[in-house]
C-alpha cells in the first residue's frame, strides 16, 4: 500500500508542511518497496518528516537574521 503526502498527518505530528509530508511519503514508499515491511516504512517516513521539519526551521532562522 503506497502512501501519499496526505497520509503523513495520520502517522506523525512532525509533517506539518507540504515539504515534510512529501518527504514522509517518499521515504516510506522507498523503504516499503525495498523491505516490504510497513512498520519499518512508517518509521523511516517519520524520520524523514522530522528531518525535513528541522531543516525548514533552520532555514527560517537563517533568513530572519539578515
Amino acid at each position: 500500500m503506497p502512501w501519499s503526502a496526505q497520509d503523513a498527518s495520520r502517522h506523525t505530528k512532525k509533517a506539518r508542511t507540504p515539504r515534510a509530508k512529501r518527504a514522509f511519503a517518499h521515504a516510506a514508499n522507498a523503504v516499503l518497496q525495498r523491505t516490504r515491511n510497513e512498520g519499518r516504512a512508517v518509521r523511516a517516513g517519520n524520520a524523514a518528516a522530522a528531518a525535513s521539519a528541522r531543516k525548514s526551521k533552520r532555514s527560517k532562522r537563517r533568513s530572519s537574521r539578515k
